[in-house]
């Protein structure tokens, strides 16, 4: 998954960015709202977290701003965090299109579950696990693991991109997921990853959840798409 962070504090800004990664995710940081204007005007991300106390343009103007249809995810979820804890500043967050609101200082911990839960509903997900077939997801405790018809569940072991992957292989399922958003959900602008590191990752992962009956299918020219394994194939 890929975020925007905007917050103008750099300490702050270093921390939260350093916990999103570790937790997972691909994570821009930008400083004030027009260059987070501009960047959701061209870029899409899959949430962002914004602090109100911006200078020039405030959080809240750059929250009404992102939902104009000229953005390229107006739909995106929108997480505000402030050290402001009036009651008329967190209505008029919510009112202006932000979908939740936190007060500084807080938890990593929490900041994390509300995020998990706003990507859960802009993706119509309801639970934190993720399923397909056998295969289940764990994104509240970063787990993963085969639940075979008969026996004990299975651990599957999956490095940082490989989990990013395969997340959003399940949100997507049985839908296919395209090589391009892929990419986007594996990378910020301060790494790389070519195309073909995808599918690096995809083979790992194919090599992964074959053995429990589930295959990764190459849909030629668009990504890839979760599939149950035929009775008896390799």
């Amino acid at each position: 998954m890929r975020l925007l962070l905007v917050e103008d504090d750099v300490m702050v800004a270093s921390g939260i960015k350093l916990g999103l990664t570790d937790a997972g995710y691909a994570v821009d940081w930008v400083g004030n709202g027009e260059r987070a204007e501009d960047v959701l005007r061209a870029e899409v991300f899959d949430a962002a977290i914004i602090d109100i106390g911006l200078p020039q343009m405030d959080g809240l103007e750059l929250t009404r701003r992102l939902r104009r249809p000229e953005m390229a995810n107006p739909a995106m979820p929108v997480l505000i965090l402030t050290a402001r804890d009036a009651l008329h500043d967190r209505v008029q967050g919510l009112d202006l299109g932000a979908d939740d609101y936190m007060i500084k200082p807080y938890e990593l911990p929490e900041l994390l579950a509300r995020l998990r839960a706003l990507l859960r509903r802009s993706q119509a997900a309801t639970t934190a696990v993720l399923s397909f077939g056998p295969i289940e997801l764990d994104t509240a405790n970063r787990r993963a693991v085969a639940r075979p018809a008969l026996g004990v569940p299975v651990p599957i072991e999956l490095g940082p991109r490989e989990w990013t992957v395969l997340e959003y292989l399940l949100i997507n399922a049985p839908k296919p997921a395209s090589k391009e958003k892929l990419l986007q959900a594996l990378t910020g602008w301060d790494k790389e990853i070519t195309p073909n590191a995808v599918e690096v990752y995809i083979s790992r992962l194919r090599g992964k959840l074959e053995p429990h009956g589930v295959a990764l299918r190459s849909i030629r020219g668009f990504g890839y798409r979760l599939e149950m394994a035929a009775p008896g194939t390799p």
